[in-house]
């Protein structure tokens, strides 16, 4: 399952998804983004997108999984509506979640970035838990990639503009940046005590 020397973050439930490979080059992170998904499309809950990233989603279990169900993607991470956070790859390893992509002139995103699922989608507010949530990962793959800095977290549709548009309208940059300053200054504290 997961290999001694993997980056697993703790607390979280794993689940080691095929799709995903060594990073190319020196396998520097220094990027962070935000995706939605929802399956089917605009309906939360059950297990489909864990089923999607683990190669084994059902094509006859909806229409729309017909079309989908011989991708092979993943994600880093999935955060569901209630915050549950589910770990498919380990933080080391390139996730195919950012498909044609480019960041500052860098093309191939998925080369050195980290890709966070928010169960959700465009239409739809994600929850306070999951903010909170998202938050804490944050600051945890911050630790472990300081190159992650605030201008290096963005959502999909930043390195991919034109074919997504996810995190969506609905995410909310503000509250979940204030959450990670606060997730910070507690941690400061903790340490100055």
């Amino acid at each position: 399952m997961t290999g001694p020397g993997e980056l697993w973050l703790p607390g979280l439930q794993h689940e080691p998804s095929v799709n995903s490979d060594e990073r190319p080059g020196d396998g520097g992170v220094d990027l962070l983004v935000i995706h939605n998904i929802s399956l089917p499309p605009g309906e939360f809950g059950g297990g489909y997108i864990q089923d999607l990233f683990l190669n084994r989603l059902d094509p006859q279990a909806h229409p729309y999984f017909a079309e989908i169900a011989q991708l092979e993607v993943s994600a880093h991470l999935l955060i569901r509506r209630d915050g549950t956070a589910l770990q498919f790859v380990a933080l080391e390893r390139r996730a195919w979640h950012a498909g044609l992509s480019s960041f500052c002139g860098r093309q191939r995103c998925n080369d050195f970035s980290i890709g966070i699922e928010l169960e959700g989608s465009d239409d739809s507010p994600f929850t306070g838990a999951q903010y909170g949530q998202l938050a804490v990962l944050t600051a945890q793959i911050q630790a472990l990639f300081p190159a992650i800095r605030e201008d290096r977290i963005v959502g999909h549709s930043d390195v991919s503009p034109g074919r997504k548009t996810d995190p969506g309208p609905n995410f909310d940059w503000a509250v979940y940046r204030q959450l990670i300053v606060h997730n910070r200054r507690d941690e400061e504290n903790i340490r100055e005590s």
